[in-house]
């Protein structure tokens, strides 16, 4: 019989590495289509405004594609979250550069997000709960009750504990790249450097963080999905 299962994308994906054998990068980062999606708003964004070089034009063909990626999305019934999910960030993303007039108020929304990232991962290395332990582990099991024992179950392997560590610390350095990057630009207006970089510190960054995460939890993963079931 074929396995209609859904690939699993993003931390989803690497929340089941110690059940199952397999792990596709292609299907982490959102398959073809996902990548396609995810940097075609902001492709179509600099490519426009270094075209015709007005920012309401450009912000009015970028809201109308991804009006149209909604419809697509919708008319092959796909999740209506997941499709104005994206709408979401990038109508804050075209409102804010609407209303400023400044194509690189476009760009404000990811570095807010990717400052609170930062801040989020860093408090949770502080506390010695790594956020993307408690991320990976919180899909594979949503903790209803005895969060305590929810905690120390993942916690109290220290191989385990250590991988996550080291991947929340990636993964914060990946946050901080972006803005040690993008804000100069963004201060000295370079519009269409601060978009080439946003790209390419996007799905390609993405992808490779993800690729390395694996790497990393793959083996204390499989071993403590192995010692849990020995366990019964």
């Amino acid at each position: 019989m074929q396995d209609t299962k859904k690939p699993r994308s993003g931390f989803a994906s690497l929340a089941h590495v110690g059940e199952e054998d397999e792990f596709s990068i292609i299907n982490a980062i959102g398959g073809v289509r996902g990548v396609v999606e995810s940097m075609l708003p902001g492709l179509v964004f600099v490519v426009v405004f270094v075209v015709v070089g007005d920012v309401r034009v450009t912000v009015a063909i970028s809201a109308a594609l991804a009006v149209v990626q909604v419809v697509a999305r919708l008319i092959q019934r796909q999740s209506l979250a997941g499709a104005l999910g994206g709408l979401v960030s990038v109508a804050i993303c075209l409102v804010w550069a609407w209303t400023g007039n400044d194509a690189r108020d476009y760009y404000l929304f990811g570095f807010i997000t990717n400052a609170v990232y930062v801040v989020l991962l860093t408090v949770s290395l502080l506390a010695r709960v790594p956020g993307l332990g408690l991320v990976i582990e919180f899909i594979r099991s949503v903790p209803t009750e005895h969060l305590g024992a929810w905690l120390r179950e993942w916690r109290d392997d220290r191989p385990l504990r250590r991988a996550y560590t080291i991947i929340t610390a990636l993964w914060t350095a990946v946050f901080l790249l972006r803005l040690a990057v993008q804000v100069p630009l963004y201060v000295t207006n370079h519009v269409t450097a601060l978009g080439t970089a946003r790209l390419v510190m996007g799905i390609p960054f993405w992808a490779l963080a993800i690729w390395v995460s694996y790497l990393i939890v793959a083996t204390p993963m499989h071993r403590h999905a192995a010692a849990r079931a020995a366990q019964g």
